[in-house]
């Protein structure tokens, strides 16, 4: 059998929700880049870097996504008694003011999560806690923060396929109130810290607009360094487009 679909190109992006099983409340959008390399180009990748927020869902964009593909989800399981509880992740194919979904997740996504958690200003504790007890419809809106937030995956060179490992990594104890550095593929070695998967470290950044969140993370990404250390260089350029 040959099975023929409709080829879904346009613009990606991610859209998490948080749902107790009843009704379903939005996180702030975001968008990964997955290739390996600059440009969109190479195998894809876990996630090489994300922003948040995106341009790319705007407001009508985002009540769409939420009506027609977040709340029905939610609804239509809830109807077959299998209630789902927990972040849902849909990505989107965005064309022609047309929203497709290509995957769902059951979880908030990474890179996403860091820029995302960087902009929460509400406590996470008690949203996911109203989440378990079915009580998000008592919640108030999540509170995010103006700025805008931006990843940096820090790999080692050869992923997604093969790479090194047990190599010293340099420049972590660097204070910046601007940054924090959330380790991936690490570990500790008699007081060292050693690289130990393909993704190493998500730099994440905050700024005042995208231009400065983007300069930030990679001003911190540069002062960390190890043997074959390797990422992109632009990160969020794609959403530098849509400002």
């Amino acid at each position: 059998k040959i099975i023929l679909e409709e080829r879904i190109d346009g613009i990606e992006a991610s859209y998490i929700a948080l749902s107790d099983g009843s009704v379903a409340i939005p996180m702030a959008t975001s968008q990964d880049h997955k290739r390996i390399y600059d440009d969109d180009k190479g195998p894809n990748t876990g996630g090489m870097g994300a922003y948040s927020p995106t341009a790319v869902i705007d407001d009508s964009m985002a009540e769409k996504i939420q009506n027609d593909i977040i709340n029905k989800t939610v609804n239509s399981m809830k109807k077959e008694n299998i209630p789902f509880k927990g972040f849902l992740y849909a990505g989107v194919m965005l064309k022609d003011g047309k929203q497709y979904v290509l995957e769902f997740n059951v979880r908030m996504g990474d890179p996403e999560c860091q820029p995302i958690m960087m902009r929460m200003n509400s406590d996470l504790y008690e949203y996911v806690n109203a989440c378990v007890d079915g009580n998000l419809s008592k919640m108030p809106s999540i509170s995010w923060k103006k700025e805008t937030a931006v990843c940096v995956v820090l790999a080692s060179k050869g992923y997604p396929d093969s790479y090194p490992k047990n190599e010293e990594i340099f420049g972590l104890d660097f204070k910046d109130k601007n940054s924090f550095v959330f380790h991936a593929g690490t570990k500790r070695d008699d007081g060292r810290v050693l690289t130990n998967g393909g993704r190493v470290l998500g730099v994440t950044a905050i700024g005042d607009t995208l231009e400065s969140a983007i300069s930030n993370a990679y001003s911190r990404s540069e002062k960390i360094s190890w043997q074959s250390k390797y990422y992109r260089k632009d990160i969020g350029k794609k959403g530098l487009a849509y400002l």
